[in-house]
């Protein structure tokens, strides 16, 4: 380092890792964990293979020095900062052996300066991991009020009293590892005078034009003058910043006219302009997309609407709740995310909700999400348990964390809200603790709470606040789970409560943000973590890949009480996805009728952390369940959607569109006949389609269908394409008697591109071709009709690390 100021050195490489107390060290990478670094030595088992996960707990017990060896030629004049993006969680950073501070937060950037500690030559960089898990303990242990977990979720406890992702010690759904390691860059930073640490980008719309604030976050080691700048849309504006000592910032403004603003998917193009800002000759670069987000929570008839309001257009919001991209950090990697997200964007969702037990993710994510169009509902990192914010270093952690990521995340135009937390204002309700003494652990929750909605306020990044979810508003501390009139909403009694599908009809939310039905993944995931003899739904195998108490029992008493029960394992498997699928689609297209009064779901949850039996629709690996195939047709733009009448028992068809524009379509409805196998039309409707309102097409009485029918319905627009297919049952799948359908395929190439024909000789549902494969097929799951050859193409191939998978299989739903 002796070249012109300012400088900055990558440390990310040759890393190593040993045990304390004696071991080998093994290579490390940055960003990675000692998990994968041990498992990529040869010294541990898969944590994901069969019951390995307890004996791997000595790795989080243990105490980890991580080291590297770096050359300066020369300390010259100047300050040096060590940064780290991200460590997981508790460390202490010594420097040629003296230290050089602590890390106590891995939502946190910490920096350090050590221009003291560096020498000429060869220096030595030391991190010494403690235990999470050990350190979590003594900290439950030593607090004054008793901070209570949720001990049926976390097999490893007292993460609540760390800044750490809580479900690192396990959930519904997460294998239990504590993981520690980098998540994050390493560098040293030299500079003169200032050191430039965040940038913070407001957006202001108005009459036709969008002011830009960025504001220059820096750090003066000492008094002085320096110019900013920032660059944008051709035009260039600076100013002077006169520092003193300490923290320092200055705001420059700039005014683009008649701007292209960025729509989320679905809604027009993600369009972005380049940002450049420059102080003290440190720049940073940036794609910036230009809009406008609101959240409406005005008062109506019925209570407070819950709608969200991009560029001036409402827009129904279609999505999934977002958990870490993998139970060990290394393995989320940008092409692997990447792959999730699409899915998302391919299945017609516009917007994720990033959930608050998981963690704020690295910027090359929301970078991700601004390209694909995906909007982000975002919790700070916070959920279920209760936490310590009575104690005052605590939540000095807090604010300095909500700072630094309301900061970070400011530029990103995929930022739609930010939430304060996840099911905090219930747990007031879920400890013995809590139910003695509320008063008490309301009034700490209100201190965590509030110190969120400072930091929000005072950070003012121009997008909405919502205090917690579900939640009914600000400084409402009741019951949000079971109010559909105001607010968001989170319906768990169809999944925990073993409803039947048909309960989802029973609400009629503003805007559902958690809600979900378990599955089993795909044979393709189950065999990667089973022998044979434990692919049985009762073997133990199968328990501990299940992490929901009494979840294996309730799939299989939701598959008796809707299909057939099956003779094969692998046909239970392929059936628990129908029934998830089912659920979804019950939920989705019956509150998406209810538009505008509901204006959003989405649901628990798009992906998985291992292979386990969960909610996600996309399971372990990236592979598409049937779950999301469906996704695809109900968050489809244009749906219609056939609903029974409560009082009268007609169904009743729906057309609904989340197009900005008016749009005709014609609608055909048929018969279908399991007995005699015809198809009968009976209805063709001609209906205009508009973005604010849900059309009505037709009532069918149920009375003037024979027990052995079921009806499907197809839309087309003006110039007579096909936009969409839906099948409605009038009874319970197990009720038709299907005989063997006779499908055949044939596969074709042609010019690069793989296509799969389909024919049966039979009505056959819930069609399936290749479940589990990395092939991402137009359709799957559908109704298959003779003389009505259905063509697949392939839409793109995905590239997971699972091993291949079988020869494609053709399933559908017996009778």
């Amino acid at each position: 380092m002796t070249a012109a100021l300012p400088q900055i050195l990558k440390l990310n490489d040759g890393w190593t890792v040993e045990p304390e107390k004696g071991g080998a060290p093994v290579a490390l990478n940055v960003p990675g964990d000692v998990h994968s670094a041990l498992l990529a030595a040869g010294l541990i088992e898969d944590p994901y293979w069969r019951d390995n996960e307890t004996s791997l707990d000595w790795i989080h017990e243990t105490i980890w020095i991580a080291r590297k060896r770096f050359h300066l030629g020369e300390v010259a004049d100047g300050h040096f900062t060590l940064r780290f993006e991200s460590v997981d969680c508790l460390a202490e950073i010594l420097v040629n052996g003296q230290k050089a501070g602590t890390c106590e937060s891995q939502f946190l950037r910490h920096d350090f300066e050590v221009g003291d500690h560096l020498v000429a030559g060869e220096n030595t960089l030391e991190v010494r991991f403690l235990s999470n898990t050990l350190e979590a303990r003594k900290r439950a242990e030593g607090s004054e009020i008793p901070t209570p977990y949720m001990e049926g979720n976390s097999r490893i406890g007292h993460l609540n009293y760390l800044r750490k992702t809580q479900c690192h010690g396990g959930w519904d759904w997460n294998i239990a590892l504590s993981p520690l390691g980098f998540y994050g860059d390493i560098a040293l930073i030299r500079n003169e005078n200032l050191r430039l640490d965040d940038l913070a980008v407001r957006q202001r719309h108005e009459g036709g034009a969008v002011e830009l604030d960025v504001t220059f976050h820096v750090f003066a080691f000492s008094g002085g003058s320096s110019e900013a700048s920032l660059t944008i849309d051709g035009q260039t504006v600076s100013a002077t910043l006169n520092a003193l000592p300490g923290d320092n910032q200055i705001t420059l403004t700039a005014r683009i006219e008649n701007p292209t603003l960025w729509w989320p998917s679905g809604q027009g193009e993600q369009v972005f302009y380049e940002l450049d800002a420059s102080i003290a000759g440190q720049t940073r670069e940036f794609r910036i997309g230009l809009r406008d987000v609101k959240l409406l929570t005005d008062a109506d008839t019925i209570g407070n609407r819950f709608a969200f309001q991009v560029n001036g257009r409402e827009i129904f919001m279609k999505g999934a709740n977002w958990i870490p991209g993998d139970a060990l950090p290394e393995r989320a990697t940008p092409e692997q995310v990447r792959d999730l997200l699409q899915s998302a964007v391919d299945a017609n969702m516009n917007m994720i909700r990033i959930w608050g037990g998981g963690q704020y993710e690295a910027d090359w994510f929301y970078e991700l999400c601004d390209e694909l169009g995906l909007m982000i509902w975002h919790d700070f990192m916070f959920a279920c348990n209760l936490y310590p914010a009575h104690q005052r270093h605590w939540l000095d952690l807090v604010r300095k964390e909500a700072r630094q990521q309301l900061r970070r995340l400011s530029r990103f135009a995929s930022i739609a809200l930010w939430c304060g937390d996840n099911e905090l204002v219930g747990a007031l309700k879920w400890y013995p603790e809590t139910r003695r003494d509320r008063d008490r652990y309301l009034a700490i929750y209100d201190r965590l709470n509030h110190a969120l909605e400072e930091a929000f306020e005072n950070e003012a990044t121009g997008v909405p606040f919502w205090p917690s979810s579900p939640s009914v508003g600000r400084l409402n501390f009741g019951d949000g789970w079971h109010e559909d009139r105001s607010g968001d909403m989170h319906f768990w009694d169809v999944w925990h409560s073993a409803k039947d599908f048909e309960h989802y009809r029973s609400v009629r939310p503003r805007f559902c943000s958690e809600f979900g039905f378990q599955s089993f993944p795909s044979m393709r995931v189950v065999k990667s973590f089973t022998d044979p003899e434990d692919r049985n739904v009762s073997s133990s195998v199968m328990d501990v890949h299940q992490r929901n108490e009494g979840g294996n029992s309730r799939i299989v008493e939701t598959i008796a009480r809707y299909f057939r029960f099956p003779e094969r394992f692998d046909d239970m498997v392929y059936l628990s996805q129908l029934s998830q699928g089912l659920a979804m689609k019950t939920a989705i297209e019956f509150w998406r009728s209810n538009k505008p009064r509901t204006m959003g779901t989405l649901y628990w949850q798009l992906n998985d952390t291992w292979p386990v039996a969960s909610w996600a629709s996309l399971e372990y690996g990236g592979g598409w369940k049937t779950t999301h195939y469906l996704a695809r047709r109900f968050y489809a733009d244009i749906l219609v959607t056939a609903q029974p009448d409560a009082e009268t028992g007609e169904i009743v068809l729906h057309a609904i569109s989340d197009l900005a524009e008016n749009r005709n379509i014609s609608v055909r409805i048929r018969s279908v006949d399991i007995n005699s196998n015809s198809i009968e039309e009976i209805g063709r409707h001609d209906v205009l389609t508009t973005p604010s309102d849900v059309a009505a097409v037709t009532r069918i009485s149920v009375e003037a269908l024979p027990e052995s029918v079921f009806l499907v319905f197809d839309w087309y627009d003006s110039a007579g394409q096909l936009l969409g297919e839906n099948e409605y049952l009038p009874h319970r799948p197990k009720h038709y008697r299907f005989g063997d359908p006779g499908i055949t395929s044939e596969v074709i190439e042609e010019e690069g591109e793989r296509r799969i024909i389909l024919k049966a000789e039979r009505p056959a549902l819930f069609v399936t071709y290749d479940h589990g494969g990395d092939s991402v097929y137009s359709d799957n799951c559908f109704t298959l009709l003779p003389g009505e050859p259905k063509v697949l193409k392939v839409m793109r191939e995905r590239r997971s690390h699972l091993k291949g998978g079988d020869k494609p299989e053709i399933l559908f739903l017996k009778g």
